[in-house]
């Protein structure tokens, strides 16, 4: 399995186990490569509807700059090298800004 089939499993995966929450703005952080085993640990960030702004006076602060209305979640999802998804995990936001 290569990067890319990597990526598309966590996406895939993503999507799926969270179907009911309509996350959205589904998008690649990073990718490690664990040579011993062959899998992959895939970090995808996303947001969920309830993170996202509400209110018109919300939207024109986040337009501004003043606050940052879309606050997202990371995931890191470890892939064995047959594909299959062995664990989802959550990074936190400092984590994540390494």
């Amino acid at each position: 399995m290569d990067v890319k089939d990597a990526i598309n499993i966590a996406k895939t995966y993503i999507t799926e186990v969270f179907a009911d929450e309509h996350v959205s703005n589904l998008g690649l952080e990073e990718t490690e490569y664990d040579a011993g085993t062959g899998g992959w640990s895939v970090t995808v960030g996303f947001a969920r509807p309830w993170n996202t702004p509400r209110t018109r006076a919300q939207e024109v602060l986040e337009n501004l700059g003043a606050v940052s209305g879309l606050r997202r979640t990371f995931k890191v999802i470890t892939i064995a090298d047959d594909g299959t998804v062995i664990s989802m995990k959550n990074r936190t936001t400092a984590e994540a800004a390494e």
